[in-house]
């Protein structure tokens, strides 16, 4: 029987089936929300990072984001040819053309901060704290740029419309939490601090109803406190406002509204400088709809000695 030879056939990875890679940055991000759920564990820590941390990603190494999701670099290139980039360099020069017009903060001090570890000469204090300021300012600055004005009128009608609220924040989101619990007590409004004394999440939310709102914040890694009590409001069919840091948040999912932060970070620590400032803007859009007159909120007197 004569041989026939038959045309060559090349296995094709489910990275090469992919459309073509998207227009620009804002694209990019909006497939990775969609596609969430799909990736594989490794690629959706790195499709949490690009998500949280886009105004790094033009400046960020390859290394860099390897090492923040813990991941090995080729697991970055699978990632961007995942959407249909050649690799890294491809997938980063779209949020390169992405901010060539913006003042870009984190660029700038994501430089300094190589430089003066590249000159291995010890800082001074000074520096230190201006480093810290810088990242800070950032984070601010982000905020600013990325506040999505239909989700924060939509987290205003929340607590305004609300019969009880109810704050939840973990570890170093408790601060931030306390603060904004402080703020909404000036309001006629029955404000709680889910703080979880003793482990006693569960008891503290357990008289959480339909029309109440219950407001948590957590970033990652998302405190498993935080996603416990969101199960029992949903439980409950209260309604819920999340302050985070990503779309793809576990905490996000269903959740009535979303207000999204990215802190600037400086040594490993995380400001907290912009989600105080979100909480603030949050009361004061608050106070305006009640009609409250902001200036003359003052403490209760009677603690005079």
């Amino acid at each position: 029987m004569p041989h026939t030879d038959q045309p060559a056939t090349t296995e094709r990875t489910p990275e090469s089936d992919l459309q073509s890679p998207p227009i620009n940055a804002e694209r990019l991000l909006q497939l990775i929300t969609h596609e969430y759920e799909s990736l594989p564990r490794q690629l959706k820590r790195i499709a949490s990072y690009m998500s949280q941390q886009s105004d790094r990603i033009m400046v960020d190494r390859i290394s860099d984001i390897a090492r923040e999701c813990e991941v090995h670099p080729s697991a970055i290139v699978r990632f961007s040819q995942r959407f249909g980039f050649s690799g890294f360099s491809e997938m980063q020069a779209l949020f390169r053309e992405a901010y060539t017009h913006k003042t870009t903060p984190v660029q700038n001090y994501q430089q300094r901060i190589r430089s003066m570890i590249a000159s291995k000469s010890p800082a001074i204090g000074g520096d230190l704290a201006r480093e810290c300021i810088s990242a800070t300012l950032s984070g601010i600055e982000r905020l600013g740029r990325e506040l999505d004005d239909q989700a924060f009128d939509k987290a205003v009608e929340l607590v305004v419309n609300a019969d009880n609220i109810y704050v939840i924040g973990v570890r170093r989101s408790f601060a931030v939490a306390d603060y904004l619990v402080y703020n909404l007590q000036h309001t006629q409004k029955r404000i709680h601090l889910v703080s979880g004394l003793g482990g006693s999440y569960r008891e503290q939310m357990r008289s959480v109803r339909g029309n109440d709102l219950v407001i948590a914040i957590s970033f990652t890694p998302y405190a498993k406190e935080t996603q416990h009590c969101l199960r029992i409001a949903r439980q409950q069919q209260a309604h819920t406002l999340i302050i985070t840091d990503s779309n793809l948040s576990p905490l996000a999912k269903r959740a009535n509204a979303v207000l999204l932060v990215n802190e600037g970070s400086s040594f490993a620590f995380r400001s907290l400088s912009a989600t105080l400032c979100l909480c603030q803007a949050l009361f004061i859009a608050v106070a305006s709809r009640l009609e409250l007159n902001v200036d003359e909120i003052h403490e209760q007197a009677g603690f005079e000695d």
